[in-house]
């Protein structure tokens, strides 16, 4: 982590990277180390390697920004909460996009907005720049007043693979995981206690703030990559004067909720009716940006890359009046029918190209979940994405069919077999009338 000043295009590729709902600053973990999980697999001699100078940090970044916008708007309910790690759904997906080619590949390109080449190096870059800690301290209970000297912040980010014990994986996507990602790889049995197993890890890389990413796995599972992040930083002044205050929601109804104030010398902007400031956090370069809308307009339309792009330019040091609530809330996102809608359909069916990672594989389930908490003293945040890939097997010589609930009916005759009568039976029980 660099600290000191920061240019205005660098300063804004980090708020980029660390935001996505009103409440940006959401960050991430390095490779893990002991955790009670599955034995931690590393290939002789192959270490996370430094990225080069010219890999391309900047169109990533540009690309994530852009994602992040449509994930907001494809995943989130009109009116609700949100909450998302942009960074940590496109790490998950750089790292499968490591083992993909031909459409597969493209579909990925397209909707992360990847680079043409460079990618894994380049998001090495990017977790280098953020990265404070491999794994989060566990979380400590600790007595807070105005003399509680802020601390510095903590940002982690990790990646892991969990392979079916026995299960061959190409020897190339490891090298790649292992010198791009940090991941270790940790073979599980999913006919046995994986799901504990990568659940526990999960857990312990988010300081204990998300204790499963998924609730069930399929025992044909071949293999789980999975991203934490976790964010945790004070604030550079804390927020002590809180009263109760009135908030309008979405649907006009007005609510009372414990709101924050300070006058603060702080950086302001305004373009196209939104209003930002950003609140700077402790001993780092690290800064969560808070964008109003005008009266009528959604919030979401301020995430859009080009309006984050004029408020960066816009930024001016003012004394501002601040007046924000605290907030307290998480969202859990099923990737495969959001990244669907944006336009990835090939990794998630049989023929899907992952041929670097082994053949026939495809996507069976992805999910992602992320929580936030702010109040006076500052800011935490975690997020987990999980990809389970599986093999997509020959079609099935036996099948069931059990109409134990309602279901449709149709008799047809002729080769074009015509429709003579359809329905449907929702009371077998039932008698005729007459």
């Amino acid at each position: 982590m660099h600290e000191g000043h920061l240019d205005a295009a660098t300063a804004t590729r980090r708020a980029l990277l660390l935001g996505l709902a009103a409440a940006a600053a959401v960050p991430l973990v390095g490779c893990a180390g002991e955790d009670g999980g599955p034995d931690l697999v590393t290939a002789g001699g192959v270490d996370r390697v430094d990225p080069p100078a010219d890999a391309p940090v900047a169109t990533s970044v540009d690309g994530l920004a852009d994602f992040g916008h449509r994930v907001l708007a494809a995943a989130a309910e009109p009116g609700a909460n949100f909450v998302a790690s942009p960074l940590s759904i496109a790490l998950a997906f750089s790292m499968v996009r490591a083992g993909a080619g031909g459409t597969t590949a493209k579909e990925l390109d397209a909707v992360f907005g990847f680079p043409a080449s460079g990618r894994d190096q380049a998001y090495n870059a990017i977790s280098g720049q953020l990265a404070t800690v491999d794994i989060p301290p566990k979380p400590k209970a600790r007595q807070r007043d105005g003399s509680t000297k802020p601390g510095p912040p903590v940002v982690s980010i990790g990646n892991a693979l969990f392979p079916q014990q026995g299960f061959a994986v190409g020897a190339n996507f490891l090298r790649t995981l292992a010198e791009q990602y940090a991941a270790g790889v940790r073979p599980v049995d999913f006919g046995g206690d994986a799901l504990d197993q990568i659940n526990a890890w999960v857990d312990r890389q988010t300081a204990g703030r998300i204790k499963k990413v998924f609730d069930s796995l399929d025992p044909g599972t071949s293999l789980v990559l999975a991203n934490t992040v976790y964010f945790k930083a004070d604030w550079r002044s804390y927020f002590l004067d809180i009263a109760d205050a009135a908030f309008t929601k979405a649907d006009g109804t007005v609510i009372r909720t414990p709101t924050m104030r300070n006058g603060l010398r702080i950086r302001y902007a305004e373009t196209a009716g939104i209003s930002a400031i950003e609140l700077p956090y402790a001993e780092g370069p690290y800064a969560m940006w808070l964008m109003l809308p005008p009266p009528g307009g959604k919030p979401e339309d301020a995430l859009a890359h080009q309006v984050l792009a004029r408020l960066r330019d816009s930024f001016t040091e003012l004394q501002v009046e601040v007046a924000v609530p605290r907030w307290d809330f998480d969202s859990s996102i099923d990737l495969r029918e959001v990244l669907a809608k944006l336009g990835i359909t090939a990794a998630f069916q049989a023929g899907a190209d992952f041929s670097g990672i082994a053949p026939g594989l495809f996507i069976s389930a992805a999910v992602h979940k992320a929580n936030i908490t702010v109040d006076e003293w500052g800011s935490e945040a975690a997020a987990v994405t999980g990809i389970a890939m599986a093999m997509s097997g020959p079609p099935p010589t036996q099948a069931r069919f059990t109409a134990d609930r309602p279901f449709a009916f149709a008799i047809v005759g002729g080769q074009d077999r015509i429709p003579l009568f359809i329905g449907r039976v929702s009371d077998p029980s039932a008698a005729r009338s007459s």
